[in-house]
């Protein structure tokens, strides 16, 4: 029974989703508990020597160094408010402020891909460096749109790789969704505005626009994202209405730096991250959510398509202290 069992009357399928993040998130949770077993072994109360260990546990989890002062901090007012702490307290105060620092990450109805009702097509623009498992997550979203009922059409606007618009091409197939694309080194702006008015057309309910990664040339790359946006908004003039920015959480503080050029060229409004279920840097998400302030949307704990699931910041601490 974790902390926050309470909050959850969970169904078949959502029991299904608890026990695939609670597998995902094995290596980070393993290397955590570890070293917070260290932090207070042969300790009876939370002291100065406590709170140092842990710092540095929380550090070395990928929880980042803002984040960490940050519970530290709150850590230390509850001890100073309640005088005396055990260290049998210490995991569930610890869990509750991690949670707290996550308060900016949304509060969606666990597993729910619906999308707003006035917004159709939803337009979901997709940004992220090569490598990070941008398509696949792509096609991750697609699948589970359409399994919660939705018509999806993907965009395949990354022209400047030919593989990129292949994986996109094989997804489409692999998921049974429409994808509107063209050869490579074509205008991208062109191919999201094809993707927009085709959209439109057929009533779908979603389309997911992929983009070209190049942190290289950041210039090009803010001129290109601001193009699409304005071709987009000649057909749907309030789309975007995502942009979601795709990371990788086993590269842990490289992560954060990606976070920060891609907020630094364009309009950002949430994050998905991939590949947590092959890393124990997963606390790496306490870091990225807490630094800027952006929601994550999206975490991919498993390479099955159903594997990539709603964040919710409850569930996922939860997650994070449930040894079996």
């Amino acid at each position: 029974m974790g902390l926050f069992d309470k909050l959850f009357k969970r169904n078949k399928v959502q029991e299904e989703a608890k026990e695939t993040l609670d597998k995902g998130l094995e290596k980070t949770k393993e290397s955590f508990f570890s070293r917070i077993t260290k932090a207070v072994a042969g300790k009876s109360v939370v002291d100065a020597e406590v709170l140092d260990e842990l710092e540095e546990a929380l550090i070395m989890s990928d929880v980042g160094v803002a984040t960490t002062v940050e519970i530290i901090k709150r850590i230390e007012n509850r001890v100073a408010k309640d005088k005396y702490l055990g260290t049998s307290d210490l995991n569930a105060i610890l869990q509750e402020e991690m949670v707290n620092v996550l308060t900016d990450a949304p509060t969606q109805e666990y597993q729910n891909f619906d999308l707003p009702a006035n917004k159709k097509p939803y337009v979901i623009l997709v940004v992220g460096v090569n490598g990070v498992g941008k398509t696949t997550t792509i096609g991750k979203l697609a699948y589970n749109f359409k399994n919660s009922g939705k018509k999806v059409m993907l965009g395949a606007a990354d022209t400047f790789r030919a593989a990129a618009v292949d994986q996109l091409s094989i997804w489409s197939q692999r998921v049974g969704v429409d994808i509107v694309k063209k050869e490579m080194g074509s205008d991208p702006a062109s191919v999201a505005f094809d993707s927009v008015n085709s959209a439109v057309a057929k009533g779908m309910d979603v389309l997911i626009i992929d983009t070209a990664g190049r942190l290289h040339n950041k210039a090009y790359l803010m001129d290109e994202l601001n193009k699409i946006k304005r071709v987009i908004q000649k057909v749907i003039p309030d789309a975007p209405h995502e942009v979601l920015l795709v990371l990788d959480g086993s590269t842990g503080q490289n992560a954060i730096e990606q976070a920060k050029q891609f907020t630094q060229t364009t309009d950002v409004t949430s994050l998905a991250i991939t590949k947590l279920d092959g890393t124990a840097k997963g606390g790496v998400v306490l870091a990225i959510a807490h630094q800027f302030k952006i929601p994550v949307k999206y975490i991919g704990v498993g390479e099955q398509m159903q594997n990539l699931q709603i964040f919710n910041k409850y569930e996922f601490v939860d997650s994070l202290f449930s040894l079996k």
